[in-house]
């Protein structure tokens, strides 16, 4: 037991999921029981190494901003629509993970009385330390931003080790894998080389705010099995950014 905790690389960190996350493999359900029970599993491994996790979860299974905005929906709205989104997945996965006996806490960066807490920085610390599993919805609260930058923005206010964003494949290549067989994961890179090569690992924005802090970024598969144990344990996973 020692071992494992001696072995801990990451003590306080900052999950990123997409709301694809969410989606059922076939792509029939926007939110699937099995995927959300598949997250809290993977989550309950780490919780269980006592970390301190916060999460920010998107909404593309349900809403993007960017998609209304093309179907005509004022962009103020579209995100607005896009936040709220963001609380339903937020309750959903709270829910998931509080069946398999997690502590956790749904803040919104809206006020939404009675069904999640508005966020504050400080008190998300408190409930952090106190090994609760914090769940940041809605974003930053004003449009324009991406839940990229919340889980930036929100990292660096707790004062997270890094940020693990969880995607859909196994990390940072050199050209889209699903398009080219020949594509090369990148296993280290810094803040330069994604800038020089113009890699699409999250907004500028975000990107920006995390180098400018130094905030590590690893991005990795969440749907491997093991693979964010691995990470919190110190095994090379994914892409690190740094």
């Amino acid at each position: 037991m020692n071992k494992v905790k001696n072995s801990i690389k990451y003590t306080r960190v900052l999950l990123k999921l997409s709301g694809e996350s969410l989606i059922d493999i076939n792509g029939s359900s926007k939110i699937h029981i099995k995927s959300l029970d598949f997250l809290s599993k993977e989550i309950k491994r780490i919780i269980d190494l006592n970390i301190e996790l916060g999460i920010v979860i998107g909404a593309g299974n349900l809403f993007r901003g960017s998609q209304l905005q093309k179907m005509g929906i004022n962009r103020v709205v579209s995100d607005h629509i896009g936040m709220l989104s963001t609380v339903i997945n937020g309750l959903a996965i709270n829910n998931s993970m509080n069946k398999m006996n997690i502590k956790t806490e749904l803040m919104s960066a809206i006020p939404l009385n009675g069904i999640c807490e508005i966020y504050n920085w400080s008190r998300a610390i408190n409930l952090l330390s106190k090994k609760i599993v914090v769940i940041f919805s809605a974003g930053i609260g004003n449009p324009f931003f991406t839940t990229d930058s919340a889980a930036c923005l929100r990292a660096i206010e707790v004062h997270a080790d890094i940020v693990l964003k969880g995607t859909l494949v196994d990390g940072v290549y050199t050209s889209d894998p699903k398009k080219n067989n020949n594509a090369i994961l990148y296993s280290k890179l810094s803040y330069k080389e994604v800038l020089k090569k113009e890699l699409k690992i999250m907004d500028l924005s975000a990107f920006s705010l995390a180098r400018d802090y130094k905030l590590p970024i690893c991005v990795f598969n969440i749907n491997k099995p093991g693979a964010l144990y691995r990470i919190i344990t110190g095994v090379s996973e994914g892409t690190l950014i740094n």
